[in-house]
């Protein structure tokens, strides 16, 4: 039996966020993805340092790999350093690879990464999210509903 997904990821420390990705696509579904580092690239998002503003992931041979994801050179990484643009490897199961193949093939979905963060057992994890892109009228709805539920919880705080 499978277990049981949780609703929102353990997130201990938050490295990195991509708050314009909430404005910019209706997202769907959200996974939970490992990602391959190499030892500066960890001592490096430690320090609080990276960014996935303009970053990506798309699936290539079965395989998911985030693209254009800035991690910037460790300051003490001498000749070990990294690249800082290098495409990084996400480590998730077959089965979310195929599901996740299907709709970026099939529906011409987005995969988009929401954040980069450490787990409570210190593991460096991305926030992955399947996500369809949103049209400039759809975007003025959304804020426009935005405003509207905001408004609406202060009417109710008032008069409740």
């Amino acid at each position: 039996m499978a277990r049981p997904r949780p609703e929102s990821f353990d997130k201990a420390k938050v490295v990195a966020e991509n708050r314009r990705a909430r404005y910019d696509y209706a997202i769907e579904d959200k996974y939970e993805a490992g990602i391959a580092l190499t030892g500066t690239e960890v001592k490096s998002l430690r320090f609080g340092e990276g960014s996935i503003a303009e970053s990506y992931a798309e699936v290539k041979d079965e395989e998911v790999w985030l693209i254009n994801a800035n991690i910037p050179e460790f300051s003490h990484g001498n000749r070990f350093n990294h690249e800082p643009k290098r495409p990084r490897k996400l480590l998730l199961h077959q089965r979310e690879i195929a599901k996740l193949h299907g709709a970026v093939a099939r529906q011409g979905m987005t995969l988009v990464p929401l954040s980069i963060y450490f787990n409570s057992r210190g593991r460096a994890k991305v926030e992955l999210a399947l996500a369809r892109g949103r049209k400039a009228p759809d975007k003025r709805a959304h804020e426009k509903e935005k405003d509207w539920k905001r408004e609406q919880g202060r009417l109710l705080r008032q008069h409740g």
